[in-house]
């Protein structure tokens, strides 16, 4: 009965049984997540190349048409993600420091950061609706060709919306993050869920980077 109670007690709460250690169980994860960023890479990479391709085959239209999106909303939206990445990498810091408070502080800020993201985007489309952009019977753009200007708005759409489905799932996650952190459960030695869920969050923040440029900026000075 002793030498079991000894084996419970040497064993790592949070160590899974078929891990050999809390390193290998951390690097395992952190391999895992990479590995599934790779695949969410190439998934963007096909939106993004086939915005390149009409992009270069109807620049004048794209361009009339992007000056059509809130650009105000897409440079705050920006500045919130890029802080949000910092809080994150934060949150990430803190906890490999066994640093609660720290820890629960700055994953809420990232988390309240990314609602605020969602709530201006949500903003933006509200806008384009009742502005006649978005893609459908009742689309309606002068000054270019509608037809043209339709594709750019479908995937301004269907890129920024998959974005913010992201961002959706990520919240989601970091809520559950940000439960485990509240009830203690990282130290220096468990900390790999908030460093996976820091990977997956600066993705999201790297890939909204691509696309303001992208869908907001080209030839303003046109």
């Amino acid at each position: 009965m002793s030498e079991i109670a000894t084996s419970e007690a040497a064993h790592p709460a949070h160590l899974q049984h078929h891990f050999d250690s809390l390193q290998e169980q951390s690097q395992v994860a952190s391999l895992g997540m990479w590995v599934f960023l790779v695949t969410e890479i190439l998934f963007f990479g096909g939106m993004f190349t086939s915005y390149l391709v009409y992009r270069s085959t109807y620049p004048d239209a794209f361009a009339i048409a992007s000056k059509h999106t809130v650009i105000l909303i897409g440079a705050v939206n920006t500045a919130v993600l890029i802080t949000s990445s910092l809080t994150m990498a934060l949150a990430v810091f803190a906890s490999s420091e066994g640093n609660r408070k720290s820890t629960v502080n700055f994953l809420t800020a990232t988390w309240v950061l990314g609602f605020t993201f969602l709530v201006l985007k949500g903003i933006e489309y509200t806008i384009d609706f009742h502005e006649h952009l978005v893609p459908g019977a009742g689309f309606q753009m002068a000054g270019t060709n509608p037809g043209h200007a339709e594709l750019f708005f479908s995937l301004y759409f269907i890129m920024t919306g998959i974005h913010a489905l992201h961002m959706i799932i990520g919240l989601s996650v970091l809520l559950v993050i940000l439960y485990m952190a509240r009830r203690g459960d990282f130290s220096p030695e468990y900390h790999s869920p908030v460093e996976v869920m820091g990977l997956y969050w600066h993705f999201v923040d790297i890939i909204w980077i691509f696309l303001f440029p992208l869908l907001y900026l080209i030839d303003r000075h046109r």
